[in-house]
């Protein structure tokens, strides 16, 4: 139950773990700091990337490439160390935000949350494989941690300031979300911390990061709490399943400029096994349309 630190880069805000399993590799950034950064646990090897531009969260493609998600709009491929392909330059409406944690869907399309502004919420978007960006929510708090369930019928979205994670129905076939309803409501009291990013193992069971909450709780597909684990950071922000076998959670922290307050740890990369099974991320098959 003790997670382990594998990266102790002291992160602003760590966020959108991403295993390669390719590359055998953990992906994730630091959005202030338009940071990409990559850990091998087989040679304990970590690196570090500018990116010009804050990423809020990124998919693998097809091809092995990474699909940043960025300030501005932006969406642009990035491969081992440099970019290789503009899919978005900028989206008008977003000039003054940027993306906040993705991921790609079934059917290779991604969907992919903005930060809200101090005169409007954020939204919601679904990247086509063709390159056409829809809207599909308006008026969010804060969009975060997205998951489908196993059997693909069940889409959910985090609003964090609304402390909700939402149910959706899915259509697999065309990447539609219908019919919301609030599937977790986290309690509004300060040691509880409010859902940031999340992810759904091969049980059906869903995990939610809790940003000043300390700690990772664990769903049963009906929505009771299972499980919950402690971190020494306070700002909790996302997980995902990595390794071979899919049997390592590896989770980012944020506060690493303000240990004192946020924890011993805060900003850290953080691994833990307890023999619960992920499954593999879907991969974005998106048209990139310059170089």
């Amino acid at each position: 139950m003790e997670p382990t630190v594998v990266a102790d880069l002291a992160c602003e805000v760590g966020e959108n773990p991403l295993w390669h399993p390719e590359e055998k590799c953990l992906y994730w950034t630091d959005i202030p700091a338009a940071r990409l950064h990559r850990y091998t646990p087989a040679s304990g090897r970590v690196e570090s990337f500018d990116t010009g531009l804050p990423v809020g969260g990124f998919t693998l493609q097809s091809d092995g490439a990474l699909l940043l998600f960025m300030a501005r709009g932006a969406v642009r491929v990035w491969r081992q160390g440099r970019f290789v392909g503009t899919v978005i330059a900028e989206l008008p409406g977003e000039l003054d935000s940027r993306f906040n944690d993705v991921i790609a869907d079934p059917g290779g399309r991604v969907f992919g949350g903005t930060m809200s502004t101090p005169t409007r919420g954020g939204k919601l978007y679904r990247l086509d494989r063709d390159g056409a960006i829809t809207p599909l929510l308006d008026g969010i708090g804060t969009s975060n941690g997205m998951g489908f369930t196993p059997d693909r019928r069940r889409f959910f979205h985090t609003d964090t300031p609304r402390r909700e994670i939402r149910a959706f129905d899915f259509e697999p076939a065309t990447g539609a979300i219908r019919t919301p309803r609030v599937f977790i409501r986290t309690p509004e009291t300060p040691e509880e911390g409010r859902p940031d990013g999340m992810t759904v193992d091969a049980d059906g069971h869903l995990w939610s990061a809790r940003w000043d909450g300390g700690c990772l709780v664990r769903y049963s597909p009906s929505g009771d709490e299972e499980l919950r684990v402690r971190f020494p950071a306070r700002k909790v922000s996302s997980l995902t399943f990595g390794g071979e076998d899919l049997m390592d959670i590896y989770v980012t922290t944020a506060g690493g400029r303000n240990r004192p307050a946020d924890g011993a740890h805060a900003g850290a990369l953080f691994r833990l096994n307890l023999g619960i099974r992920g499954l593999p991320e879907y991969r974005s098959c998106v048209a990139v349309r310059t170089a």
